[in-house]
């Protein structure tokens, strides 16, 4: 049987279209710019289609280096609305208050993005929430605007179905405050804190007791069972390999090597009975481990432009040159000769 590949992830073609209307209103057509990467109105209008992240990440760059706005993320997301997220977004339109919607929309947010660095969070407490967007550092011109189009999507999204424009009490990003910093201030009631520990913003207490006003009590509990049912379909995971495949991603995020007993503390099982079942399997943690690896450096090293220090880095090596000795050993090749290799081919 052959071994599924893992893939960086990918998310909904909606996700295009504030790109789209954000670069209309800068005056620029987006047309030949959205062909280019295969984007023409029917691919648009196919049910469920999706855009590889890596090429999310070129075409939001292209986009950028078309119209010259550096801030185009945040203006995309003020564009947002919650249709663009599908099922999970219509569903999300339904709901009683605008602290569910907030929750469905990122409790389904495998409906509409699959990402293997990790997925959005809902964090509630009794003063309010947090919305929170995984790390995808290093940061860099070809995914800052990622993270800005989300957090100001959200707000947008949310304030759309309020009736009334709605601001973050804090607004927290993790890379350093870049040129257009002041542009974050309208999203925020506080100071926007850059260089911090992640992505996320606060909304009150206050705005998530908002009452939504187009609440249909038997259609919300219908749309709950069709995004259960997808979530279902979508997130089957058939073996303890592919389970332990899908944890490994953001463990080894930050230079360091996640272990089996690491992965067993996360699967709430004992280390030995971990190693059994693998067995049974035909398998072993440290054969997932580095066919994992090995999948990943190949596709970052084939669909991004990050350093091969920053792929060490994402991958949990120690060092660049540890990372490169273990793909030389993988593949025969080194990353800079892998990545010639694919340039060719493109």
């Amino acid at each position: 049987m052959t071994r599924p590949r893992v893939r960086l992830g990918d998310l909904s073609v909606g996700f295009v279209q504030p790109l789209a209307e954000a670069l209309d209103e800068l005056g620029h057509d987006p047309l030949p710019l959205l062909e280019r990467y295969g984007l023409d109105a029917i691919r648009l209008a196919e049910p469920d289609a999706r855009l590889s992240i890596p090429r999310y990440m070129h075409l939001g760059h292209a986009a950028i280096a078309l119209c010259g706005e550096q801030a185009l993320g945040l203006r995309m997301g003020r564009l947002s609305r919650l249709a663009q997220a599908g099922l999970a977004g219509v569903t999300a339109a339904q709901a009683p208050t605008l602290g569910e919607a907030a929750r469905t929309l990122l409790r389904f947010g495998p409906l509409y993005a699959a990402n293997y660095r990790g997925h959005s969070s809902f964090l509630e407490d009794a003063q309010g929430a947090w919305l929170r967007f995984y790390s995808i550092s290093p940061y860099n011109a070809y995914n800052r605007f990622v993270v800005d189009s989300l957090l100001s999507g959200w707000l947008a999204q949310l304030s759309g179905l309020a009736g009334t424009r709605l601001q973050a009490e804090r607004l927290e990003i993790e890379f350093e405050a870049p040129e257009y910093a002041a542009q974050y201030q309208p999203l925020c009631s506080g100071t926007v804190q850059f260089a911090a520990g992640g992505n996320q913003l606060r909304l009150s207490r206050a705005t998530l007791a908002l009452a939504n006003p187009q609440h249909c009590p038997s259609t919300w509990q219908h749309l709950l069972q069709l995004c259960e049912a997808q979530m279902l379909q979508r997130t089957r995971v058939r073996s303890l390999g592919e389970r332990i495949t899908h944890l490994l991603g953001p463990l080894l995020n930050g230079g360091r090597e996640p272990d089996l007993e690491e992965v067993a503390l996360h699967l709430q099982m004992p280390s030995w009975t971990l190693r059994r079942k693998l067995a049974e399997e035909g398998t072993r943690f440290r054969d997932l481990l580095n066919d994992t690896r090995r999948d990943l450096a190949e596709a970052y090293i084939r669909d991004t432009e990050l350093a091969f220090g920053e792929i060490a880095y994402l991958l949990g090596f120690a060092s660049a040159e540890a990372f490169q000795r273990a793909f030389k050993r993988w593949t025969g090749v080194t990353p800079g000769e892998f990545r010639r290799s694919q340039r060719r081919v493109g």
